[in-house]
């Protein structure tokens, strides 16, 4: 199957004329990860997004494919055992787009973690994560922690615990998913929004009616049985199948902020205390220093979270907080993203305390629908309900499907021959770039970004064509977003295929003009087209640095 955004409308088309034993609504990495597995399995699947894949919840995380450290001081045992299994099977299936980042934790008296209890805490999250020999957490004193960390705040240092985090680019963890899923035989596409169910005489649902939110046109899309992985929008599907009764969702805004390392030049991931008693993340990436999160009750849309001067303040008051020295302002903060989390209600609970623990329920109507769960258990969602899904279809159609196949299996571009592979593959694809034009530095950083699809972009480099007033690596990585990747419009491009509006705005800006001309050409846009995708594109651009007076 395809995975062009040039061949949307065929896709679209073929998918209207078959009959799935899968439709999954929800293209972020729950519903990506309930199509790769379910077409393992041996199903036949369809997948619609009615944004872009990974636009909500799944490219607006803290990035970490975490093993759940606070959920040991809620006494959630089995969570953080699940998670922490978990990540080293995402690590492993995908080394490119998941890295091991030693984390610190300072202790300070007085603190949410004394030294005693964060010692035992970090032992019990090494065992019940099943954490390897060189990754198991260590204790220091004081003078240790500062040396890892010169930016910390000294009064009050006790010391610190040591230990792995992973760090992942959820949006291009989303996509690569995806396209593995694509590449074993799943149809999906972006932009396509699930209006209503389908359903037969006795009431059960067979489907449903999807608008093409690019070109305006109407499918009916069938299936033996439908997944509703929407995210935050999955009781806005329960409304439509009438089925919204009993548990149903919270949602929280998570707002990080992106400072240059010139004007905060953290050396060290830091978990740390705030000022109220909550954990905020400080993570070096990529020459810039991110902060995270903020949790607050939301209730306006879901598609267009923003950061608040409110947020801003907050995060700028815990880097003062913990790191005095560091003087940042307002000014400092380059870029942000926020992210609703969909949580499932819990009476009384302030936003920080509500389980992150997944639930799947079904409809009368037979819709499965799967909510809340965090971005590291994934795999493990995916794996729940398409066993759930497999046994329905055994039972009413007689099918039989594979287990489970996910564990060992590598998603696209991760088939690099174990984690352990990657630095000696990356080099090898360094010294390969000069040959497609390209420096050792450039072919160092896509090979690291695109994995075994490496070589498809230095192919692509063949075709480089100055005129198109892109720089070249540009280009191979345009036209295998759109081409390899379903990118669709600028903003696909700029957030979720390349992250550079979250961790190199200025690029973006000083980009933009060039690849809106480009894309323009590429589709055929016309005058109204292109101005709307590229003001589109602007305002995201706002956004990111502050949410505009009124708009949430």
């Amino acid at each position: 199957m395809t995975f062009s955004s040039k061949q949307r409308s065929d896709v679209l088309q073929t998918m209207s004329e078959k009959q799935y034993d899968l439709l999954v609504i929800g293209g972020g990495i729950t519903g990506s990860g309930i199509a790769l597995d379910a077409i393992s399995r041996g199903m036949t699947v369809a997948l619609v997004e009615m944004q872009d894949f990974a636009a909500g919840t799944s490219s607006r995380s803290t990035k970490l494919v975490h093993g759940g450290l606070r959920y040991l001081k809620q006494f959630e045992v089995k969570l953080v055992a699940e998670v922490g299994r978990e990540r080293a099977i995402v690590y492993e299936n995908g080394p490119h787009v998941t890295t091991p980042e030693w984390m610190l934790l300072p202790i300070y008296r007085g603190g949410t973690f004394g030294k005693w209890s964060t010692s035992i805490g970090l032992w019990l999250y090494d065992r019940l994560a099943g954490v390897k020999q060189s990754e198991r957490r260590t204790m220091l004193n004081a003078r240790q922690t500062l040396e890892k960390e010169p930016l910390l705040k000294r009064d009050g240092l006790i010391g610190g615990g040591y230990y792995v985090e992973y760090r992942t680019d959820d949006a291009r963890l989303t996509i690569e998913v995806v396209k593995k899923a694509v590449e074993l035989g799943v149809d999906a596409v972006n932009y396509v929004k699930a209006e209503q169910f389908l359903y037969d005489e006795r009431g059960r649902i067979t489907g449903a009616r999807c608008r093409d939110m690019i070109g305006g046109r109407v499918y009916d899309i069938r299936a033996k049985k439908v997944v509703n992985a929407a995210g935050p929008w999955v009781d806005a599907l329960r409304d439509k199948d009438g089925s919204k009764t009993g548990k149903r969702l919270q949602l929280t805004k998570g707002v990080h902020i992106v400072i240059d390392q010139k004007r905060f030049p953290l050396k060290q991931a830091v978990y740390f205390d705030t000022p109220d008693g909550r954990m905020v993340f400080a993570i070096p990436r990529d020459g810039k220093t991110y902060v995270g999160t903020t949790d607050t009750f939301y209730d306006d849309d879901p598609a267009h979270p923003a950061m608040t001067e409110e947020d801003r303040d907050y995060l700028l008051q815990a880097i003062h907080y913990m790191f005095p020295s560091v003087g940042v302002t307002a000014d400092d903060v380059e870029s942000s993203w926020a992210g609703v989390r969909p949580l499932i209600y819990e009476e009384g609970k302030n936003p920080s305390e509500i389980s992150r623990k997944d639930e799947i329920w079904t409809s009368p109507s037979g819709l499965i629908t799967i909510a809340g769960g965090k971005l590291t258990g994934y795999r493990k969602m995916a794996e729940t309900v398409v066993d759930l899904v497999a046994k329905q279809l055994e039972k009413e159609e007689g099918n039989t499907f594979r287990p489970c196949q996910t564990k060992q299996l590598p998603i696209s571009g991760g088939d690099v021959g174990g984690s352990h592979r990657l630095p000696v593959f990356i080099a090898e694809k360094a010294k390969e770039a000069a040959r497609y034009g390209l420096t050792e530095e450039q072919g160092a950083r896509l090979a690291k970004q695109y994995g075994t699809n490496v070589d498809r972009l230095f192919a692509l480099s063949n075709e480089y064509d100055r005129s198109s007033g892109l720089t070249r690596e540009t280009f191979v990585r345009l036209v295998y977003a759109i081409e390899e990747e379903m990118a669709v419009k600028p903003v696909d491009y700029f957030i979720r295929r390349t992250g550079a509006l979250l961790f190199d705005i200025d690029s973006v800006r000083r980009e933009k003009e060039a690849v809106v001309a480009f894309m323009a050409r590429y589709f055929g846009w016309t005058e109204e087209e292109r101005d709307m995708y590229g003001k589109e594109l602007d305002q995201e651009l706002r956004r990111a640095v502050l949410a505009e007076e009124g708009e949430e």
